[in-house]
């Protein structure tokens, strides 16, 4: 199939500059997806979408668009792309619009990133029911007399791409995804109806947990927030779970990105080459990892991926610069986005690091919140556990956690060794020392 979407990307640039455009970038995305899910032990959604589309980005004189289409046909075809390049024509000028210098399209490795799982078009509507099915009755059987609701699903999708530009790029790629999931909604008392949750995702079904266990877990985080309050506000150790690492470090990688730079609004923007975080706070990111949800050959510029430390041992060492923002700031482009960010795990479970801690609180999921990227200012809202001698305690929720960006990652006192394996975020457990948990 690759050939056949390269070749309608080459038609689509042909018949651009044909029309006027000085140059161009096409893209053609073909998408398949399923997805169903169970509540009250029947379904309660079946959806199975196809897509396809063609994408064009026009540079004619001086000025720039994007612009997309479903309708395929090519006489129809060609009369967007000529509409899409007189329209084009009638924008602002933007002297720094440009595909990029074709010198930074070489290098690209050519590897078997394993993001294709070839069983995908043998997965039987009947397997995603018993599937779903089997996620809802251990969940249902987990919560037990606790139970108000529970959704529980699965979903999987094939997408195939190609990307051609009029001075020289051409590449293609496939890939796979799965998920489940199931979420629990359990009665506690008098009106409080705290929710439990648990989603997973990879590249290959077969990668993904036994349903069972998807639905038990999910059930026993409901159950593990029954009797939950607001405490006093306390400074404590904290510690945030694995899969939730992300909501917090992704205020701080706002402020990495060349447009937060160039448009002033980075709390980082002089910060490279110093210090921003502890020497336990080291941040790389792998586009060539095996597996991973963000794996890719090429970034949406064109440029071949490569692993990058963005933070070594609490050094900020780069910024993620794509071409566009690269000529707006003068400076040597990077890449304009992340694939499979990783934080190295440490040598201890969270288990352990309990016991050494006496106590503290774990965030087991974030309400809410913001975080300013201009000032690094942050606020959001926990849910999670406070222990005491090593042991949980006492379930936590409407309480509130603050700070800068600048500061907090100094606070980062220990990583423990649990990467959560089902997210292009492979971030372990983080903890924090002397945080003010604010509560009553």
């Amino acid at each position: 199939m690759s050939k056949e979407l390269l070749n309608l990307c080459a038609w689509v640039i042909d018949t651009a500059q044909k029309a006027g455009a000085a140059a161009a970038r096409a893209s053609f995305t073909r998408a398949r997806s399923v997805e169903i899910r169970y509540r009250d032990r029947k379904a309660e959604t079946i959806k199975e979408a196809a897509t396809q589309n063609v994408s064009v980005e026009l540079y004619v004189n001086g000025r720039y668009s994007a612009q997309s289409t479903s309708d395929l046909r090519k006489p129809s075809l060609a009369g967007f792309i000529a509409n899409a390049v007189a329209a084009t024509k009638l924008l602002a000028a933007d002297s720094f619009r440009s595909l990029p210098d074709p010198k930074y399209y070489a290098g690209r490795q050519e590897l078997d990133l394993k993001i294709l799982d070839a069983g995908f078009g043998r997965v039987t509507p009947e397997q995603r029911h018993q599937t779903s099915k089997a996620i809802e009755a251990a969940c249902l059987q987990a919560g037990g007399d606790k139970v108000i609701s529970v959704t529980a699903g699965v979903g999987d999708d094939f997408t195939e791409a190609a990307v051609m530009t009029s001075n020289g790029f051409e590449g293609t790629v496939a890939s796979t995804s799965f998920g489940a999931g199931a979420q629990m909604t359990a009665q506690d008392e008098g009106d409080r109806r705290p929710n439990g949750y648990y989603f997973v995702n990879g590249r290959f079904g077969a990668d993904l947990p036994d349903p069972a266990l998807v639905g038990k877990t999910a059930a026993q985080r409901a159950l593990d927030m029954l009797g939950a309050k607001k405490l006093k506000t306390e400074t404590l150790p904290v510690i945030i779970e694995n899969e939730n690492v992300p909501r917090v470090l992704g205020g701080f990688l706002q402020a990495m990105f060349g447009r937060s730079v160039q448009q002033k609004r980075s709390f980082l923007a002089d910060k490279k080459g110093q210090k921003v975080g502890s020497p336990r706070f080291t941040l790389t990111d792998d586009p060539l990892l095996p597996k991973g949800l963000g794996s890719c050959l090429f970034d949406g510029d064109g440029f071949p991926a490569r692993q990058r430390t963005l933070v070594e041992a609490g050094e900020l060492k780069e910024f993620l610069v794509d071409w566009y923002y690269s000529r707006k700031l003068g400076w040597e482009p990077t890449t304009g986005g992340t694939t499979n960010l990783i934080i190295p795990p440490g040598d201890r479970s969270v288990e352990q690091i309990i016991k050494d801690l006496g106590r503290g609180v774990v965030v087991t999921d974030f309400i809410g919140g913001n975080s300013n990227s201009t000032t690094g200012d942050f606020s959001v809202g926990i849910i999670g556990y406070l222990f005491e001698n090593g042991v949980r305690s006492q379930p936590l929720a409407e309480m509130n956690i603050a700070g800068n960006h600048l500061k907090f990652w100094h606070q980062l006192a220990e990583v423990a060794n649990d990467p959560w394996p089902y997210s292009s975020w492979r971030t372990p457990s983080l903890v924090f020392s002397d945080v003010v948990v604010a509560g009553v």
